[in-house]
């Protein structure tokens, strides 16, 4: 008997195609994350052959999102940040200014409105948590100096954006350029934001004070049963319960909702556990989100926009590296940290998808902004590992040149 099976197809096709493309990816010594993309784009309704289900992908995707963000607040690590907040938290800052601003003045040579310029320009300013973890683990780089100014900076980032999808939604009218031109349009913006500062307020506040007792000693009254699979379901019903009603309680995004009851649970003894133990069903789920995010990319933008996909490339990889590479100088760090800093943040990946599907949904951002988006993600983060390997090339050369040092 026939049955239509779209949830199922949807799942197993994105999931077989994204293991095939992204052992390709790996064995070119590329991250697996293009593989997965090349999945979407499969997939997507752009290419010939089978297509996924447009509805049901969506929702997977966020999913995605909720447990990526949860693996961000558990990871989160507010000891980490103090300990170089005094280049990662104005370096991340300014950074983030510099590519905006670039990415506006790019999108005024389009004929895109101010509003369409900052989400295009602050989709191009965050780094890839998943590429940049992956290339400072290969090297070794995680505990060393910049391993941990890069982390910081990312962290500071990651946060910016949190801060971004909750505003954008209130601010939509006013980046769109929906508001009428007369005053009245202003009061009514801030007070939206308002609101929505407050209900976020309202959220954190009672994660901090309720969401921080409760969940520990939830977790630690399933430890002592000795259940494993308890112990996993916990953490998963944590993500995924908070992050909803974080959104039907309070009107807060799932992101960050999630996000919080990463970084809550981030505070127990039970922390890395809870990574371990949720991590297979994470990575899954990333998977289907950079399906999803691969399925809406139409690769003739790269025959059609080439100047536009060229300059969204320059200024992730050549615009924010330099800027990167002044800030790291400009606070007396060496040359080779500022280099690695530069090349770490030289790509951009799951904030910027985000944040790129949340401009479009919100009618802000017009759908060739999250093509170029799209297309610069996937040129960027294929060049990052060709870029970290001409900086160890330079730095092996530079060890030879210099010599044995005294002791």
């Amino acid at each position: 008997m026939h049955h239509a099976t779209p949830l199922i197809s949807t799942i197993v096709g994105g999931i077989v195609l994204a293991f095939i493309l992204g052992a390709v990816a790996s064995r070119l010594r590329l991250p697996p994350l293009i593989g997965y993309l090349c999945a979407g784009i499969v997939v997507g309704p752009h290419t010939p052959g089978y297509t996924a289900d447009q509805a049901l992908a969506p929702e997977l995707a966020e999913l995605g999102v909720i447990l990526l963000m949860f693996g961000v607040g558990l990871h989160f690590s507010i000891k980490d940040l103090m300990a170089v907040k005094r280049i990662a938290i104005p370096g991340a800052v300014v950074q983030i200014g510099i590519a905006t601003l670039m990415g506006m003045l790019v999108s005024w040579g389009f004929g895109w409105s101010w509003g369409q310029g900052l989400v295009y320009g602050l989709a191009l300013s965050v780094a890839s948590t998943v590429v940049l973890l992956k290339a400072l683990q290969e090297r070794n780089l995680v505990e060393s100096p910049q391993g941990r100014i890069a982390v910081g900076w990312l962290i500071v980032e990651d946060l910016a954006m949190v801060l971004a999808l909750v505003l954008l939604p209130a601010m939509a009218g006013l980046l769109a350029g929906a508001g009428p031109a007369s005053g009245a349009a202003g009061p009514e913006v801030v007070l939206a934001i308002f609101a929505t500062l407050g209900k976020v307020a309202a959220f954190v506040a009672v994660m901090l004070v309720i969401g921080r007792r409760f969940i520990p000693w939830m977790l630690e009254r399933i430890v002592w049963t000795g259940n494993r699979e308890m112990f996993r379901l916990g953490v998963l019903a944590t993500a995924l319960g908070v992050a909803y009603g974080a959104y039907a309680l309070f009107g807060v995004s799932f992101a960050l909702g999630a996000f919080f009851a990463g970084m809550v649970l981030a505070e127990s003894e039970f922390s890395h556990r809870a990574a371990e133990e949720s991590l297979p069903l994470r990575d899954a789920f990333a998977v289907l989100f950079f399906v999803s995010v691969g399925m809406l990319f139409d690769p003739m933008v790269l025959v059609n926009d080439p100047w536009g996909v060229l300059a969204t490339l320059f200024i992730i990889v050549v615009g924010k590296s330099l800027a990167a590479l002044g800030i790291v100088r400009a606070f007396g760090h060496s040359g080779q940290t500022g280099m690695t800093i530069a090349v770490s943040l030289a790509q951009i990946g799951e904030f910027s998808f985000i944040l790129a599907s949340l401009g479009v949904y919100l009618k802000i951002l017009p759908e060739r902004g999250q093509a170029l988006i799209l297309a610069g993600a996937l040129l960027s983060i294929m060049l990052n590992p060709v870029l970290f390997h001409m900086l160890d090339l330079y730095t092996a050369r530079r060890s030879r040149g210099a010599g044995p040092q005294p002791a």
